[in-house]
């Protein structure tokens, strides 16, 4: 592998060992042609980016898709402490690299030419540059890979992106590249970004003033040398399919931070309200974190057998069946649930160690929730139905809720530590200039997609009074004699809502550590765990089938009795292997342990022995008659009981009756003797005479022998001849 940090497929395959190349053309059955100017690793990694594996993941194994998102959301660059199991398909189809890194661990690499062709999944942020790129056109792709090359770019066209978006993604080289840009162009990108990050083809040949205008089947079709063509060409703004042009996040993050600042003085008059009052409510409902209900909704969850399937939505019973055991809110469990799926905790990946989120310990639960939340492909406040599984996978048009969350966590910042009632924030949101262009794109939206149309700050509400109460970054109070921003009557009427910033939302925010006190799992008493900020996630779901759930608010207590221990050594889990997935927990009390100790002794051995009857035969020397004539041996199990014989389970009655019969042993039943419904094979048949008057005998029905051999056979008795 490369020591550097370059992720082009082909410079990887450069450094690759002769023999190791010589694998993948072996393995994959690439040709390689001498006569080409491409050297070996080129036409390789041609051939590599062609394989539809990446633009179709059913192909690959489920564990091994997850592996690819959870490396896609690091850029391709995944450190882990060990090699996961789900790798190997992966490295047979050289979709992905390792190498190791200082200090112990491995690194596992993407290449930027997979990453372009993965489809976007439902912890992703649907307006990132990788999205956009996935999903554009051709014609928009090669003019990026084009401009980035310096030279025409050929098919196959992912490798001729990686250059672009090795620059898209990096921060100070973006920043760099836009400040090339003409004033012109520069002065419609802030515009477009200023208006919610997306604009339709009419609204982008109006903001660059272009006077011709091509209308086509599909509308209005920019010329190919206007501002907008140029930005387009640099990857700043990417259309999308119909008659759509999007900035990509990371633009938006570079190219508004000017406008940053100009909003730093309504949030000093915000402040300046907040702190010339009181704003404490008399009721409140104080925020937990909700990692506690995230473990304990996937223990729950994989008890319940097949009520969760891969890519449709969480069924609304499951969802108030897990909220009426844990005593939560079924909002706040559905949001849980949602985002908990997106980072592949209810994935059985989740049950490795070597690979996230099975690595991640318990204080990184609630990062990983609020990022995904954040990202906005898994939980669209913007929808009746938020969770984005519900829609079927062709529907999932991502709305533009996530410029509007951004507003929201950037107004949350200023508020400081104190309350601040729902009125005085709902007026900043007013006031910002964004919200007249983000009410046009919630409307485009719900008429392209076929929703209700909502306006901003009906969506602001759903982010701030539902979304981040469960996620624990809010508190929420109500009091009827909060005060009332100066000046500000359309909102008097309003609920009386108070919020306050915790203590662990601020520091997600501002990406800081949440804080939390990293306590070791222990046991309360001898049947109470209590789970650590440090448990690891795979090692709880592994004593998942031992536990029961008891409580999930501030932390995880779980019940190791001997009631579930007797379930988990029924299902097949030994002493041994019990004890080692509790002890990779918490050290065991001394009862359970003995408890375990007693529960593994072995006091005797049975054998199983399917049998279809048991045929009582009291004179023994019938019984050995029967049991070794050639004729009936096969029919009974060896060794059987003493008191007779158990019947094969393949054995009916019927073929019972007539090999007993042919030894001179009669079958009773009931009290009567049972007679043979059907005649024995005949040893050859013989043609009837032509001259014969009499009819050919009519054929025996089997319908009834076969109709009782189906069913379980009576205990039935012999009787020796007298």
């Amino acid at each position: 592998m490369p020591s550097d940090s370059s992720h082009r497929l082909t410079d990887i395959l450069r450094v690759l060992p002769d023999g190791e190349l010589d694998a993948i053309v072996a393995r994959l059955g690439i040709r390689i042609d001498p006569a080409k100017r491409l050297d070996r690793p080129a036409q390789i990694a041609r051939a590599l980016v062609a394989l539809p594996d990446l633009r179709d993941t059913s192909r690959l194994p489920h564990a091994s898709v997850e592996l690819l998102h959870r490396a896609a959301e690091q850029r391709g660059s995944l450190v882990l402490p060990s090699l996961p199991s789900s790798l190997e398909p992966l490295l047979a189809r050289s979709v992905m690299f390792a190498r190791g890194v200082s200090g112990g661990g491995v690194e596992l690499i993407l290449p930027a030419a997979y990453l372009l062709q993965l489809r976007t999944w439902e912890g992703e942020d649907p307006r990132c540059a990788r999205a956009l790129l996935a999903q554009a056109s051709f014609e928009a792709t090669s003019a990026i890979a084009t401009h980035y090359l310096g030279r025409p770019a050929t098919p196959p066209i992912a490798l001729a992106l990686e250059a672009a978006w090795e620059l898209l993604t990096d921060m100070p080289s973006l920043a760099a590249e836009l400040e090339k840009l003409a004033p012109s162009e520069r002065r419609v990108l802030e515009k477009v970004e200023q208006d919610g990050g997306e604009v339709d083809t009419e609204e982008l040949l109006e903001l660059e003033r272009e006077p011709m205008r091509m209308r086509t089947a599909t509308g209005v079709t920019p010329s190919r040398r206007g501002v907008g063509s140029a930005l387009e060409r640099r990857g700043f703004l990417i259309p999308v399919h119909p008659n759509r042009h999007v900035v990509p996040t990371e633009v938006s993050r570079v190219i508004g931070a000017a406008r940053r600042a100009e909003r730093a003085r309504r949030r000093e008059q915000m402040l300046t309200f907040v702190r010339g009052a009181d704003h404490a409510p008399r009721r409140a409902k104080f925020a937990i974190d909700p990692s506690p209900l995230a473990m304990g909704l996937a223990i729950a969850v994989r008890e319940g057998g097949g009520e969760v399937r891969p890519g449709i939505g969480t069924a609304r019973s499951l969802t108030h069946k897990l909220a009426t055991r844990f005593g939560r809110e079924p909002s706040h469990v559905a949001i849980v649930c949602a985002l908990s799926r997106a980072i592949g905790l209810w994935d059985a990946s989740a049950l490795v160690l070597a690979a996230p989120p099975g690595s991640f310990i318990l204080a990184d639960v609630l990062p990983a929730l609020f990022s995904a939340w954040r990202k906005g492909g898994a939980w669209d406040e913007a929808r009746a139905e938020s969770e984005v599984l519900r829609l079927p996978d062709g529907a999932r048009d991502a709305s533009p809720v996530g410029v509007l969350r951004e507003l929201v966590l950037e107004a949350l910042v200023a508020l400081g530590e104190g309350w601040m009632p729902w009125t005085a924030l709902a007026s900043y949101f007013k006031s910002d200039e964004r919200m007249a262009g983000l009410e046009r794109l919630f409307r485009r939206w719900a008429d392209r997609v076929g929703a209700a149309h909502v306006t901003p700050l009906d969506v602001a509400r759903r982010i701030v009074l539902e979304s981040l109460p469960a996620l624990g970054v809010l508190d929420v109070g109500e009091d009827d004699d909060l005060a009332v921003p100066d000046g500000d009557e359309n909102v008097a009427s309003e609920a009386r809502v108070a919020l306050r910033l915790t203590s662990r939302g601020r520091a997600l925010l501002t990406g800081k550590s949440v804080g939390q006190e990293l306590t070791r799992s222990k046991f309360l008493d001898s049947h109470v765990l209590r789970l650590g900020a440090t448990a690891l996630v795979a090692s709880v779901l592994a004593i998942g089938p031992l536990v029961e759930v008891s409580r999930c608010s501030e932390t995880v207590d779980l019940v190791v009795a001997p009631q579930t221990l007797a379930r988990a050594l029924a299902v097949g889990l030994e002493a041994d292997t019990l004890k080692q997935r509790i002890e990779a927990i918490a050290p065991l009390p001394e009862s359970l342990s003995r408890t375990l100790a007693q529960a593994s002794v072995v006091v005797g051995r049975a054998t199983y022995a399917p049998a279809s009857a048991f045929l009582w035969v009291d004179d023994t020397s019938v019984r050995e008659l029967l049991r070794t004539r050639r004729a009936t041996a096969e029919l009974f199990v060896d060794p059987s009981p003493s008191g007779g014989l158990l019947v094969h389970s393949t054995v009916d009655l019927d073929r019972l009756v007539r090999r007993c019969r042919t030894v001179g042993i009669e079958i009773s039943a009931d009290g009567e003797v049972v007679r043979a419904r059907t005649l024995p094979p005949p040893g050859g048949s013989v043609a009837p005479s032509r001259k014969s008057s009499l009819p050919p005998p009519p054929e025996a029905s089997p319908s009834p022998t076969r109709r009782r051999s189906s069913q379980r056979l009576p205990a039935v008795r012999s009787e020796p001849d007298d």
